[in-house]
């Protein structure tokens, strides 16, 4: 991802920021600081290298290069780069991951990721997967790595 200019966001978080409560914006955003708490915006949100946020963001576009725990719900697109950690569920039309990001979640992307739901459980309350295949399926995995067939 190019290096952004100041000018592609006319809000900038420094990274002395440490701030907990609810965040709205228009227009984008650029977070280099720590937040706890919820962002909504009809724009576009960056969570920088450095940067932690912890909570449920509703964006149009959701750039993460920092650590978020918490759901993202993005309208448009969300991009984990290479240095990206998310914890928590993702909802979006579309989605860009580079090597390196490390995802710990659920994830729906297409049409139906950008619309909105139900609200998703806060990323400590997601459970794992469960595994839905018949049992006659999954007896046969567990005997392979038991080594009876």
């Amino acid at each position: 991802m190019a290096a952004d200019t100041g000018g592609d966001f006319p809000t900038i978080i420094g990274p002395d920021a440490n701030f907990k409560g609810e965040l709205r914006f228009e227009k984008a955003v650029k977070h280099l600081g720590r937040f706890e708490g919820t962002i909504e915006s009809k724009g576009r949100l960056l969570v920088a290298e450095g940067a932690s946020l912890s909570g449920d963001v509703k964006a149009e576009t959701i750039d993460v290069q920092g650590e978020v725990k918490g759901n993202l719900h993005a309208t448009g697109k969300v991009c984990l780069t290479s240095t990206a950690k998310l914890e928590g569920d993702l909802h979006t039309a579309r989605l860009e991951v580079n090597e390196g990001a490390v995802f710990v979640g659920r994830c729906v992307v297409g049409a139906n990721g950008a619309r909105p739901t139900q609200e998703s459980k806060p990323a400590a309350e997601t459970k794992p997967a469960v595994d839905t295949r018949p049992q006659a399926d999954q007896g046969r995995d567990r005997a392979a790595v038991g080594g009876k067939r």
